[in-house]
């Protein structure tokens, strides 16, 4: 199996990567904006599942030019993907009122632009394979608006909307899309914040589930995945 995983050098999206690495895909291509992390996750993949090739690259999913150039660098190492999760995206708090200018374009580019574009790019990939399946990393603020989520929300929001959109589209040619919806999960971005992390998620906890989905038979799909931690969202 050949994988292609945005923002796979930290949190949920290292997780997912870890785990379809555990279940034996053969090729896996990650991307995040820092180097550094992602090659110390290729190499910590490597010694522990020898046999697996791991590509790297630094790739700004905010900059249109950078997504497209990874879709393409992709499309000439191989022919076909059978997993693609669009899972790179950025969270700022704030008022739609009162939060910084150009927040709402930044969000938009990095959440949503990011995976449209690149979907363009792999769904070629993805007819050739046999069993083809698409994540987007959508959130709990995808459905439900609350107190400073600003134009975070507003791009979940969309991205949501991205993914019914797709769904209907490459339904006929056996792909599968999944929107998968996680509350607060723990991650690096919570250290400091006095939340113990037995409250929340773990990012493995994503992981699995998103791998129970792609383990599904063909003929099923689960569309919309509402994940949350069991005593509630924060």
């Amino acid at each position: 199996m050949n994988i292609v995983i945005t923002g796979a050098s930290k949190g949920i999206g290292k997780a997912i990567a870890l785990k379809f690495a555990a279940q034996g895909c053969s090729h896996l291509f990650l991307c995040a904006r820092e180097m550094g992390p992602l090659q110390q996750l290729k190499e910590q993949i490597e010694q522990m599942h020898p046999g697996i090739t791991v590509n790297v690259f630094a790739v700004d999913v905010s900059q249109k030019a950078e997504v497209i150039a990874f879709g393409e660098k992709i499309a000439s190492v191989t022919d076909s993907v059978d997993v693609l999760v669009n899972n790179a995206g950025v969270f700022y708090p704030g008022s739609i009122l009162d939060e910084a200018e150009g927040a709402l374009e930044t969000l938009i580019d990095s959440n949503l632009y990011s995976a449209y574009h690149l979907t363009r790019k792999i769904v070629p990939l993805i007819r050739r394979a046999s069993k083809g399946h698409i994540f987007n990393m959508c959130s709990i603020a995808s459905f439900m608006a609350y107190a400073n989520g600003g134009s975070y929300a507003i791009s979940k929001f969309a991205l949501l909307g991205f993914s019914k959109v797709l769904r209907e589209e490459v339904k006929e040619a056996g792909i599968r899309v999944t929107a998968l919806m996680p509350g607060a999960t723990w991650t690096d971005s919570w250290v400091g914040s006095g939340i113990p992390s037995d409250r929340m998620m773990q990012a493995s906890d994503v992981a699995d589930t998103v791998w129970a989905a792609f383990s599904l038979p063909p003929g099923a799909v689960l569309e919309e995945i509402i994940m949350r931690p069991q005593l509630g969202d924060l």
